[in-house]
């Protein structure tokens, strides 16, 4: 069974319905095994849990400029 993983910032259910879905579908296709097949793994990292460049990003929002 392929196992998909998605890291990133917190979403609503809705989307994760919906990345779930098209994880699959993708997933599915590419392996060439039924949608059953497929796991997908949602993890959400919140902002506070998260560094960009040496900078947590609930503290910095343009964190991809430079200084």
């Amino acid at each position: 069974m392929p196992n998909v993983y998605v890291e990133g910032p917190p979403i609503t259910d809705e989307q994760k319905r919906e990345m779930s879905i098209e994880m699959t579908d993708t997933a599915a296709r590419v392996y060439g095994l039924p949608k059953q097949a497929m796991i997908v793994v949602i993890k959400e990292n919140p902002p506070e849990n998260v560094c960009v460049g040496g900078r947590m990003v609930c503290d910095e929002r343009a964190i991809l400029t430079d200084d």
